[in-house]
């Protein structure tokens, strides 16, 4: 009989690993744990209408804090006073400056040759002269016409004189019996005569001195037309010498040297350094809220002045409106025109207001609504927006301090109520 290894064989006792077990049991704990804290996430990851990228999209948190309202620019260097001058009569003009030249008021600038104008008023001047010599011969005349009245006058007189001296003689003499009444009678008659020639002679005096006074006065107005034309052709005359209204310097020459020009073509432009602005471009959403007299900062070459809004204009063009501001204090020196500065305006500041980002949402929604994140989920949720400035905008309704919203990419949402977030 063949023995087999029956009486070798052993029977091993498996003991259960306790360490392994409770491993398990660990995992299983914590796959249910995440399972059951990650149920709400995936029940809404389901829920949403699409998947976004978060690459895609910005972010902003809201925030409680101040609320500054500004338009931010570039701004360009202008002249206030920049006069164009013009030909006030045709000719050839000769420049005595060059552009970028500096000039003081009254220097002139360029001279105009007009042998028309200069022919004109010597023409002028000698009719003026003519004229003056007939006023002062209308007065010699007056005078001496003068004279002969009032000696014609005076000798009325002596013969009025001389009759009534006859007449009181004669009448004596007839009393006394010496003389006829007859020459009586004519002594009268003389005296009347005398009576009636001193009357006339006065009455010439007067009219005829009322005479030559019209015609002296009518000699002495022409004479003084005369002398405004002259002055008139002198002004022309002494315009042909172009001459700068300001202190300032040479902007730009529209003729050549010796050119001929018509009358009130231009010639060139003078700029009133002293008086330079600064005009900026502002949004026309922004504009509305922009008026004479803001407070601005305005920066350049290193340096910050502060600025007032000096003008507005009233029309838009291209979706923006043309704004100006004058420095509040001496104008710099080192400015330029058309130089490019920076140009701030502050429209309001409040403090203690919600905020957020500005973004693209306020456009894309009109500021009814915006999507606020959590957990990866962004959800539609309605809102009311206030005030706007260039980087914030106020928040009056539907959001708080510390939500999460996304601020532009919300094109490719589709208006959808619900969108998930993806890494």
């Amino acid at each position: 009989m063949i023995r087999d290894t029956s009486a070798q064989d052993k029977l091993v006792e498996v003991k259960p690993n306790r360490k392994r077990q409770l491993i398990y049991a660990v995992a299983g704990v914590v796959v249910l744990g995440l399972l059951v804290w990650l149920a709400p996430g995936i029940g809404r990851l389901f829920s949403a209408s699409g998947s976004v990228s978060a690459s895609r999209l910005s972010f902003a948190t809201v925030e409680r804090g101040p609320f500054v309202r500004d338009i931010a620019a570039e701004g360009k260097v202008v002249a206030a006073v920049s006069p164009t001058l013009y030909a006030t009569s045709g000719g050839a003009v000769t420049l005595e400056v060059h552009a970028g030249d500096t000039v003081k008021k009254g220097q002139v600038l360029a001279t105009i040759d007009s042998p028309e104008l200069t022919n004109k008023l010597a023409q002028e001047q000698s009719n003026a002269d003519a004229m003056q010599v007939d006023y002062m011969r209308a007065q010699v005349d007056a005078r001496k016409q003068r004279s002969s009245l009032q000696k014609a006058y005076d000798n009325a007189k002596i013969d009025l004189q001389t009759a009534q001296r006859d007449l009181a003689r004669y009448q004596k003499a007839f009393a006394r019996g010496a003389v006829p009444s007859m020459d009586v009678d004519r002594a009268k008659d003389t005296l009347d005569k005398a009576n009636i020639a001193v009357e006339h002679a006065k009455s010439d005096l007067g009219m005829d001195n009322a005479s030559l006074n019209f015609d002296i006065q009518s000699k002495k107005l022409a004479h003084d037309r005369q002398l405004l034309l002259v002055a008139d052709l002198k002004r022309q005359v002494d315009d042909l010498h172009v001459k700068s209204p300001v202190d300032g310097q040479v902007g730009q020459l529209f003729i050549a040297e010796k050119a001929t020009v018509a009358k009130d073509a231009q010639l060139l432009s003078v700029v009133d350094l002293s008086a330079l602005q600064v005009e900026m471009q502002v949004p026309e959403s922004f504009a509305r809220d922009l008026g004479i007299g803001m407070t601005g900062e305005i920066s350049g070459n290193g340096h910050t002045w502060k600025g007032i809004v000096s003008a507005i204009s009233p029309e838009v063009v291209n979706g923006q409106v043309a704004a100006r501001l004058r420095f509040d204090g001496t104008t710099p020196k080192q400015l330029r025109q058309n130089q490019r500065l920076s140009v701030r305006v502050l429209l309001d500041k409040r403090d203690n207001v919600l905020t957020v980002q500005r973004g693209s949402f306020v456009d894309e929604s009109g500021g009814s609504y915006a999507y606020l994140v959590h957990d990866g989920i962004a959800t539609k949720t309605p809102i009311r927006v206030g005030a706007s400035s260039i980087d914030k905008v106020e928040i009056l309704e539907g959001l708080k301090e510390g939500d999460k919203i996304v601020i532009s990419g919300t094109d490719s949402f589709k208006g959808a109520q619900t969108v998930a977030i993806s890494n």
